[in-house]
């Protein structure tokens, strides 16, 4: 029986060692200092960062995959979310969210340290796993069967973000690193931000100002003012808001980590880990975004598109982590850990494009000025304890307890609009003099948003090992209690330039100089009996109010017999209880249409949900597995609302839909594993899943602007596929070079299809729904997902090289309505190649390449290109020093 590895997981140093010294036997006679040193060097780097996680997951009773914290460092991923790309049969949306098996986000749940996490996504209950630095990270464990101790909410799978733990002996280590892109090589966009926007904090300077923000608190919005008050109110705004060039600094980060164990005496010993990080990253990009076409017989005019887009994007991220931990005998421990992290988002970006009304064949077009600054925090507090009872034998309580809370402040974006006229007809339209700030109730817009996400959770896990003649069996019970609460709220205003006396006043490039201290200053700029400058567009629904808990028991049972054959299986039952409360901030009323009921906003189910799984060991080298398991997947807190939000990520409206039914998923899985040696191996695995009302996204037509998503269920959907993953030394071509070199990657072929019933989406949305296939895949599903990667290790162990490569297939990001086809996002090939030297074993230099090919990220339909964003290449030089 294979308990120990479970409980008591080898190290991965411990791992990669015994991989080197199955790959050179010699090494055993070796007693010598220095010679010992070069095999552990040689052991951590050639092929030991795949190696190191195998035992793991061949000990793993349910399909899961591991990737370690050298397998990361290897391949160069700078979080969590581009770490877990390489895993099998995993895409990566949006550089945040993890797809499996072309599953969405929805259908796959985050836990960190085996706890459920709060999410700063407004829209979201996943977590944005960009959130996650690698230099934190353990491992990454990826389970993709279910079984019955995890959440029942599990579609495509369930990710643990493991961190680091205590050492076993004192470290110190600081890192720096400085990057480079090509994108970069000119000039950026800038604007005049915050004074501590390099700390990825807003120093209030975006913040509404008071007097607009006690107005908000006491229920006095910003309607029908008078103009003298308007202007009082309007004059403490940021306005600085134009953008310039200034010449792009280098990307910058570093970190450092320390930490240490005592041994109190033979049985007693505790320490602690301090890690830090920050990263300052800025990427400029060029970008095409088409907003709206029509068809005229067999040909697509293009009516509303910006095709020309300057973006510049800097991103800044800082994480702390403590984590205490103290271990009695080897049989009982208690761990601590405090994590902070942040990730702040600024972004200005310059537009220019057309409109129906304002078009190149009218002789105008338009320019968007848009300011985009978002902070991301995460505060969470985990305490754990693991013991083990040998005079019972072994038997074994786990417990946890955690308690975060995460934040998102959008604290002032801003938006403007200007109409540029080629007066002379010259054909070039100039922002010299042929240049106005559009006169317009909405020339400008200023929103601010904050989200409050707090989840508690706690648990325990008993382990029972029982042995009987050939029978060796381990049985576990649990339960596992999350509670969650969110607060939402979104306030806005719009400029209304109709207010101008004088339209002369808005010419110019310059939004600054249009609504200038001076202008406001003089009343007569403006008209007695006009409209006020400002006017508040904060809807019903912009501010809402969360709550979610789940109450899970299970059973789970672990049975060989004769180390031959291994039964795993159990079943779980969920209480799961949401309350979703779309408020009218002007009223602060349940935002419900007059013949909707309360009740819609609250959903509670309870059911049971088993899993069984069996492998055959052939013997030490070969499994197979095969594993059946009944799973769901519940709407997101936001989807369950009739209000319509903004999603940040895609900056699409959506629109949720009350009573939307929860997924029902039937997950089948079989896999061959070969685990040769010195960690060479093979597996081939086939997924099926059988879904029941799977939720979906639909457009809903006759939109103004971005199309209007709407969420639905649809009637059926499927899901199958075949997975194959290896890793092979390419010691068997030759000796020499060959012995330090190896290659390993992974296949995911897949389909799926869902069945849409027009009049049953029409019925649950209350809106026209001119779906064009009614019969498709799932939204964000790839028909294919291949990564490769290859190594090569000095001799010496000073020099180390590795080439990676990953694509995936198109994926469906819009259903396509009245006609049009699906929009589909395009295949992005990413080469990378990350070079490690080491000159001695305290020093590691990384130089680091992504992106050679040099790919833009696009989206089409019928081959018309919808949007379009350079990603340019990726160059950086960091230095590790060990102390």
């Amino acid at each position: 029986m294979n308990q120990p590895a479970n409980r008591f997981p080898l190290k991965q140093l411990t791992l990669a060692v015994l991989a080197s010294l199955a790959l050179n036997p010699a090494a055993y006679a070796q007693q010598e200092e220095e010679a010992i040193e070069e095999v552990v060097a040689t052991g951590t780097r050639l092929k030991g960062t795949a190696t190191a996680v195998l035992e793991e997951r061949k000990n793993q009773a349910f399909v899961a995959d591991i990737l370690g914290a050298e397998q990361i460092s290897r391949t160069g991923d700078s979080d969590a979310a581009s770490a877990l790309r390489r895993v099998t049969g995993l895409t990566l949306v949006d550089g945040k969210f993890i797809y499996v098996r072309g599953l969405g986000e929805r259908y796959s749940s985050t836990q960190l340290n085996g706890a459920a996490v709060p999410s700063p996504d407004p829209t979201r209950n996943v977590i944005p796993l960009d959130l996650f630095p690698s230099d934190i990270i353990e491992s990454l464990s990826v389970q993709k069967s279910y079984s019955p101790s995890m959440p029942a909410s599990f579609g495509g799978g369930n990710v643990d973000i493991r961190l680091k733990s205590i050492p076993t002996q004192f470290i110190f280590n600081v890192s720096g690193s400085l990057g480079y892109n090509t994108e970069n090589s000119g000039d950026g966009l800038a604007y005049n931000g915050g004074d501590k926007d390099w700390q990825g904090r807003d120093d209030g300077s975006r913040a509404a100002p008071d007097a607009i923000a006690a107005r908000w608190q006491n229920k006095d919005f910003l309607d029908s003012l008078d103009q003298d008050v308007a202007l009082d109110l309007f004059s403490d705004v940021k306005r600085d808001y134009d953008p310039f060039l200034e010449s792009v600094g280098p990307d910058a980060g570093f970190s450092f980590s320390v930490g240490n164990s005592y041994d109190v005496n033979d049985k007693l010993r505790y320490g602690f880990l301090v890690t830090s990080s920050y990263d300052n990253e800025t990427t400029v990009s060029e970008e095409y975004e088409l907003q709206q076409a029509d068809r005229v017989q067999d040909s697509i005019n293009v009516v509303r598109f910006f095709d020309d887009i300057s973006v510049t994007e800097t991103t800044v991220k800082w994480s702390n982590m403590i984590n205490l931990g103290i271990d009695y005998n080897r049989n009982h421990r208690v761990d601590y850990s405090l994590i902070v992290l942040n990730d702040t988002r600024d972004e200005v970006s310059e537009k220019f494009g057309n409109t129906e009304n304002l078009n190149q064949a009218e002789g105008l077009r338009i320019r968007d000025v848009e300011i985009e600054y978002e902070e991301r925090k995460m505060f969470t507090n985990q305490i754990r304890g693991m013991h083990t009872f040998p005079e019972l034998n072994f038997a074994g309580f786990d417990w946890k307890y955690s308690v975060g809370r995460s934040l998102r402040r959008a604290p002032g974006n801003f938006e403007s609009r200007f109409v540029i006229s080629d007066d002379n007809q010259d054909g070039v339209f100039s922002l010299d003099n042929e240049i106005g700030l559009n006169n317009s109730t909405t020339a400008a817009r200023y929103s601010f948003q904050t989200l409050h996400d707090r989840l508690e959770n706690g648990g325990y896990n008993i382990t029972l090992p029982v042995s009987i003649e050939n029978w060796e069996m381990e049985m576990k019970f649990g339960a596992d209690f999350v509670t969650k609460t969110r607060t939402a709220e979104n306030r806005r205003f719009d400029v209304n330039t109709r207010a101008f006396a004088d339209s002369s006043l808005l010419l110019g490039s310059s939004y600054f100089d249009s609504v200038s201290d001076t202008v406001l200053a003089d009343i007569n700029n403006f008209n007695g009996a006009g409209p006020a400058i400002i006017r508040d567009t904060t809807i019903a629904g912009d501010d809402y109010a969360a709550g979610q808990k789940v109450d899970a028991y299970y059973v789970e049972g672990d049975f060989f017999y004769k180390n031959k054959w291994r039964f795993s299986g159990g079943v779980r039952w969920e209480d799961f209880r949401q309350v979703v409360a779309p408020f009218d901030p002007r009223t602060n009323q349940f935002d419900l249409p007059d013949e909707a009921d309360r009740s819609q906003l609250a959903f509670q189910e309870d059911d049971f949900y088993p899993a069984f799984a069996v492998t055959y060991i052939k013997d030490e080298s070969m499994q197979f597995r095969a594993s059946i398991g009944q799973t769901v997947v519940r709407p997101d807190l936001r989807e369950v609302s009739s209000s319509t939000f903004i999603d940040p990520l895609t900056e699409f409206p959506i629109a949720g839909t009350p009573g939307i039914k929860t997924t029902s998923i039937l997950n089948y899985d079989l896999r061959w594993e070969w685990y040769r040696e010195a960690g060479n191996n093979l597996s081939v695995g086939l997924f099926y899943k059988d879904m029941d009302a799977p939720i979906e996204s639909v457009q809903s037509p006759a939109q103004d602007g971005p199309p209007l998503i709407r969420i639905a269920n649809a009637e059926t959907g499927e899901l199958f596929g075949i997975e194959v993953e290896f890793l092979q030394g390419l010691e068997f071509i030759g000796k020499g070079v060959w012995d330090n070199m190896f290659v390993s990657g992974n296949l995911t072929l897949s389909d799926s299809e869902i069945q849409l019933d027009r009049q049953n989406i029409v019925d649950q949305t209350g809106v026209s729904a001119a779906v064009t296939n009614l019969e498709r895949r799932l939204t964000g599903h790839s028909q294919y997902v291949m990564n490769l990667q290859g190594g090569f290790d000095s001799d010496n162990g000073e020099h180390s090289v590795s080439v990676v490569y990953n694509v995936f297939g198109e994926r469906i990001l819009i259903p396509g309505i009245d006609g049009f086809d699906d929009s589909y996002e395009q295949p992005f090939h990413s080469f990378d190649t990350v070079y490690k030297y080491y000159p001695d074993f305290n020093t590691t230099l990384t130089f680091k390449v992504q992106n050679i090919l040099g790919e833009t990220k696009e989206l089409e339909f019928e081959d018309v290109l919808l949007r379009s964003e350079t990603r340019g290449r990726k160059i950086s030089l960091a230095i590790k020093y060990d102390f």
